[in-house]
């Protein structure tokens, strides 16, 4: 008997294990991580819980929920580190995010941002001392044709001339060719140039001689008339065809078409709705300045989703207790309602109305003829205790600017409708007379949780929430025209906020509270302590309703703003647009002349006469130069060394103005200090420094006192004191130097460059 009992036994456990969902263990630990706001242990527990089932629709939205939350844990993780300058670990968090939930977008942006970071710290340790030109600048140039000159030398120039001999010149120096429209005036003007390149030079004169120029091959420009009808007849124009793949309306197209017209004046512009695309005929630079903008706005839009947490808690108690006796008694008369009189030997009946005696009848009654109604009592013992619990978590995902509507409950039909009147021949009603008609129609009304909601999106990643909440119900019902009407209880906010991401919000909370209390019972005796339990009952209720919404928004999408996006370009004038690159804006360095350059016999008489030859010599006849002592460092971050500026084989040296490059993400200038060569003993010098610790440059400018001559020889005219900041290599280098003798003549000087090299 008792092994029967043990094979029954397992055999219910058996049973009971195969009744089980599969994974209910992962499952259940999945819960408590989840509630511990472990969202990682809860993504792995239910991972393996839906892996063993994966037909469980409980699984699969556990599994959804605890994989958006751990990868928006991980997000924000990054965003802390990021923030803090540890790029390495959140791009490991980005890392982590994006591969739990694959479809979320914003960890890939931010991932792929804080990886474009660390490149962009990694080249600026190792960037070297001239920077590399910027690969869309450069294919801003790619269409037209470019000036390639023999000669990149600085042009410095003085001359009055008329403006075709000016060109002339100006070509000469570089070796291009310069032609002239046949309308080109004459014009006097007078230009003078001091270390320019050749398209400064070019611009320069152009403006004064109210010209445009326009390259016809890579060593011949042409020179025209500043006029609107030349610009038309010799601006050389193409087009592009440029696609958008992030608008979501036809409306955001045509809003990007009407700014490229307003912007650009643009008259060539074609915008295609099928193709999503935009076709444009200008010239080069305004097709440059048009790829810029539709660059910087075909972006795609933020999205956010938002969770709606709607909480109703409601508590109903209602206690009845005592014995309620009766309050009232009656006495009715009942006499019999059948006498009987002898009369002649003979009987009669006389039959009267229940309730009503006669006078007769009066006179003979007894206690058979009275009844006395007594008060009854009733006891109630009665305990209701009843809680009710409602809770909804939805969740909108919209886009920026965009409304999202979310409507969960049922669509209740409202009656409303019109009589209509009977027609007929004559004033009655009759042969001919047709009976009034009823037109009744519905209207379906949303009851439940609606929620429509449009976020806008801020840089800061705050959010803005134009939002309306309605939480209603079918409260009771009214009989309205003979048609059963509903009446509908809401609960409804509509406004504006504006949150943090993540940050939640409590929208509303309406809180309903009803006391009632009742005594039935015998007038004094109701009231006597304990006593007034047996002749009075007390009803007492109490009704507790209260509803909370909270609001937490989440961004999903970010717009991808790079730092191109975020640059300025150069756009020209009102009337004349156009780009340039960068190295054009800048002055050139002082270079010697090399063998490809033109001879001075081809250049005029006029520039020869402003020449003046400089003082580059030391009394050794070898060539001064300005050096760093020492010329290679070693440091530690936040180690701090002084690197000397030394002069040596100088002549008559009396003042030398110099400007000084670094690479700001690896050293940084903390001081500058005299040196002794300029003081020549106890003489004074006046040193004037700018230090520009973030685009990493220096400039110095030591001058000896008026009325002094020069110092020669070898010394040190100032010393540097630099710290280390990061790992990473910088060189200093001498862009620009001004050196001076005491008659204000220039001083060529060779110079050289210090490295530095921060290891970790």
């Amino acid at each position: 008997m008792h092994r029967w009992g043990i094979i029954v036994l397992f055999a219910g456990i058996s049973f009971a294990v195969a009744g089980c969902p599969k994974g209910t263990s992962d499952f259940n630990q999945g819960r408590k991580a989840q509630d511990l706001h472990d969202y990682d242990a809860a993504f792995e527990y239910y991972q393996k819980a839906l892996k063993t089932d994966p037909q469980n629709a409980e699984y699969k939205i556990k599994f959804d929920q605890a994989r958006f939350d751990a990868a928006e844990l991980h997000i924000q993780n990054g965003l802390k580190l990021r923030g803090r300058g540890d790029l390495e670990n959140a791009a490991s968090e980005f890392q982590k995010a994006a591969s739990m939930d694959p479809s979320s977008v914003v960890a890939e942006q931010e991932l792929r941002k804080t990886i474009e970071m660390i490149e962009d710290r990694k080249r600026a340790a190792n960037a070297a001392s001239e920077p590399s030109p910027n690969n869309d600048e450069e294919d801003l140039a790619s269409t037209p044709p470019q000036i390639k000159p023999l000669s990149r030398a600085p042009i410095n120039l003085k001359m009055t001339n008329d403006a075709k001999i000016v060109f002339d010149t100006i070509g000469k120096l570089a070796g291009i060719t310069v032609i002239y429209d046949p309308d080109f005036p004459a014009r006097r003007i007078s230009v003078e140039l001091n270390n320019v390149t050749l398209e400064q030079a070019l611009d320069i004169v152009s403006i004064e001689s109210k010209a445009f120029l326009t390259p016809v091959s890579e060593n011949i420009i042409l020179v025209i008339p500043d006029q609107p009808q030349k610009h038309r007849d010799y601006e050389e124009q193409f087009m592009r065809t440029f696609y958008l793949s992030n608008t979501a309306q036809l409306q955001d197209l045509t809003e990007i078409v009407t700014g490229l017209r307003q912007l650009l004046d643009l008259k060539r512009i074609q915008q295609l709705n099928a193709q999503n695309a935009i076709v444009i005929r200008a010239t080069a630079d305004q097709l440059a300045l048009a790829g810029k903008f539709i660059e910087d706005i075909d972006k795609a839009k933020p999205e956010v989703i938002v969770q709606v947490e709607v909480l109703e808690a409601r508590t109903d108690r209602m206690r009845d207790l005592g014995i309620l006796p009766g309050q009232s008694a009656s006495i009715a008369v009942n006499p019999n309602s059948t006498t009987t009189n002898s009369n002649n030997g003979s009987n009669s009946s006389n039959n009267t109305t229940p309730g009503t005696a006669t006078l007769n009848q009066l006179t003979h009654l007894n206690q058979n003829d009275l009844v006395l109604t007594l008060p009854s009592a009733t006891a109630n013992f009665l305990l209701t205790d009843s809680t009710t619990r409602v809770i909804q978590n939805p969740e909108v995902r919209s886009l920026e600017g965009q409304p999202a509507k979310l409507n969960i409950g049922d669509r209740v039909p409202v009656a409303t409708g019109s009589f209509q009147a009977g027609v007929g021949v004559g004033s009655t009603a009759g042969a001919g007379f047709v009976n009034p008609l009823v037109n009744t129609q519905f209207q379906y009304i949303d009851v439940g949780v609606n929620v429509e909601v449009t976020p806008r999106v801020h840089p800061n990643r705050d959010v803005s929430l134009k939002l309306q909440v309605e939480v209603s119900s079918v409260s009771n019902q009214v009989t309205i025209g003979g048609i059963q009407q509903p009446i509908i209880s809401q609960r409804k906010i509509a406004h504006e906020i504006r949150l943090r991401e993540g940050e939640s919000s409590l929208l509303a909370g309406l809180v309903t509270k009803s006391d009632t209390k009742q005594l039935n019972g015998w007038p004094g005796l109701a009231h006597v302590p304990i006593l007034r339990y047996l002749f009075s009952d007390e009803n007492k209720s109490s009704e507790d309703d209260e509803i909370l919404i909270i609001l937490t928004p989440h961004i999903v999408r970010m717009p991808e703003w790079t730092k191109s996006n975020l640059k300025a370009l150069y756009a020209g004038s009102e009337t004349n647009v156009q780009v340039r690159r960068a190295r054009e804006m800048r002055a050139p360095d002082e270079q010697p002349p090399t063998a490809s350059e033109p001879a001075n016999a081809q250049v005029p008489a006029a520039l020869a006469a402003n020449a003046q030859a400089p003082s580059n010599a030391g009394q050794s006849g070898q060539p001064a130069q300005l050096c760093f002592e020492p010329p290679t460092l070693s440091l530690k971050p936040g180690q701090i060394a002084t690197v000397g500026v030394v002069v040596d084989n100088v002549n008559d040296l009396f003042s030398i103005p110099f400007l000084l490059e670094y690479n700001p993400a690896v050293i940084s200038v903390e001081e500058v200090r005299h040196g002794g060569f300029l003081q020549a003993g106890e003489q004074e010098i006046a040193i004037v420094r700018r230090v520009d610790n973030e685009r990493g440059q220096l400039i110095i400018s030591a001058t000896r006192q008026p009325n002094t001559s020069g110092v020669s020889g070898a010394g040190t005219i100032v010393g540097i004191v630099i710290k280390a900041l990061a790992p990473g290599a910088s060189t200093v280098s001498i862009m620009q130097v001004n050196a001076r003798d005491s008659q204000q003549r220039p001083i060529q000087l060779v110079t050289s460059e210090a490295s530095v090299q921060v290891k970790p």
